[in-house]
């Protein structure tokens, strides 16, 4: 499953961005699942970011998240089989490391961690 969800990851931000991390690996947890992504950034924004521009490119790539969350939630549930209660995504830029983070509803108790 870790490996499904980490492609599945890398696709989804290659669709939405035009270029996918080089790599990445999911860290599973019962109520929580993690995804780290490196070498996250074009070469336009790291030219940006060599320009002192690292705001600029934060704030595109948290539009990114905002923007890709419904269909990074849905991968999640669909790959889990557990409902999503919260994603949490953040951006380094040196060095260049994403991460989305997805908190996991408790199997089977109804109630929340």
């Amino acid at each position: 499953m870790a490996a499904a969800i980490a492609r599945s990851t890398v696709q989804l931000l290659s669709e939405y961005t035009g270029r996918g991390p080089t790599k990445a690996r999911a860290y599973i947890a019962p109520d929580l699942i993690t995804v780290v992504l490196r070498e996250t950034m074009n070469q336009g924004e790291r030219s940006l970011v060599r320009e002192g521009k690292r705001e600029l490119v934060l704030a595109v790539r948290r539009a990114y998240q905002d923007t890709m969350g419904p269909s990074l939630i849905a991968a999640i549930e669909g790959h889990s089989g557990q409902q999503v209660l919260a994603l949490l995504s953040d951006s380094h830029l040196e060095p260049d490391i994403a991460i989305e983070s997805f908190v996991m509803a408790p199997e089977g108790d109804g109630r929340e961690p």
